[in-house]
């Protein structure tokens, strides 16, 4: 069993102290956040105690889940594998790519596991999806959201964006070429709407769109690779997978056929929906963390993995021209 403690006591850190509860690989010692009246509401929700400081919270566990504002996670995760625990950061995994390479390189030194908590990847759907997606040339993605204070300390490039770039990079194996984006702060001090233009080395194009000032929320992506397309809706848990076939034999009558000519084979379009298994991803996620503790698996999503989708993401920051001091506290 996994001691285990956690830092921030706001919306997301309720939730994962909840399910960390449930999880039976993990003992929750306790948690630590410096607003009373947040840590005063999540011992009366939980029953749990809340620590005095964070130092003191980190003597008495194995691992630390850091669930605090971006701005911090760097000094949070720095304490906690600086006195060797095992670390589950939230995405963005810092607020700058040096940030994030001084965490690899302790994580390296003291043998320690870190996890980032790019969720996404446990989404029932990608799960779903991700075994008909094969080396995809054009990815296109919308992540648009209502408006919500929370999480505006950030620009939507790393508050909601970095979540299809993470995914983008898991399935493309092949070195970036270049990338474009434009947006625009509408609300906030930061991007509230970005386009981005993700260009590989192999040909692949990924089309990324990110919004947090949208009427409806949508989370949907959809992969086109030889002979077929894939859609994911990560929001209502849906998957459609349309393929394009040579005919054996004869004909399907009630399927679509395509006929190429020039004594070409048949082609027929056929249409799958995967079954999409009813999971908690940041439940999944928190087991996984935990088995890679206990059972010495590979770590989920690594922190090489959050660095790498955070330069990306900065790259897109990058070509929307605004000042780092946008960024910073």
């Amino acid at each position: 069993m996994v001691r285990i403690g956690v830092l921030g006591a706001g919306h997301l850190g309720k939730i994962h102290i909840k399910l960390i509860k449930e999880i039976e690989e993990f003992e929750l010692v306790g948690f630590y956040d410096p607003d009373f009246e947040k840590a005063e509401s999540a011992r009366k929700e939980f029953g749990v105690e809340p620590f005095l400081s964070i130092d003191d919270l980190i003597e008495n566990v194995d691992a630390v889940d850091v669930v605090t504002p971006t701005l911090s996670h760097f000094e949070c995760a720095e304490k906690a594998i600086k006195n060797s625990k095992h670390v589950f950061i939230e995405k963005p995994v810092t607020n700058t790519r040096e940030e994030a390479k001084t965490l690899i390189n302790l994580s390296h030194e003291a043998n320690v596991k870190v996890q980032v908590g790019h969720v996404e990847r446990f989404n029932p759907s990608y799960v779903a999806a991700a075994p008909f997606v094969s080396q995809p040339m054009f990815i296109e993605t919308h992540r648009l959201a209502q408006f919500n204070p929370r999480g505006t300390d950030v620009s939507v490039v790393l508050d909601l964006m970095i979540h299809d770039i993470d995914i983008i990079l898991s399935v493309v194996k092949s070195n970036i070429k270049k990338v474009s984006a434009s947006g625009v702060a509408v609300i906030s001090d930061t991007p509230d709407i970005t386009n981005a233009r993700i260009e590989f080395d192999n040909g692949c194009v990924a089309n990324l769109t990110a919004s947090r000032i949208s009427l409806k929320n949508m989370r949907k992506s959809r992969f086109f690779q030889k002979d077929a397309y894939i859609s994911m809706d990560f929001l209502d848990k849906k998957v459609e997978v349309v393929r394009i076939n040579e005919v054996e034999g004869v004909p399907d009558p009630f399927a679509v056929t395509i006929d190429p000519g020039k004594d070409k084979p048949l082609k027929q379009i056929s249409f799958e929906n995967p079954k999409v298994e009813e999971t908690n991803a940041i439940k999944v996620e928190l087991q996984h963390f935990a088995a890679s503790i206990l059972k010495d698996k590979p770590i989920a999503v690594t922190i090489e993995d959050g660095y790498n989708a955070l330069d990306v993401a900065y790259s897109v920051v990058d070509k929307l021209k605004l000042s780092p001091s946008l960024f910073q506290e």
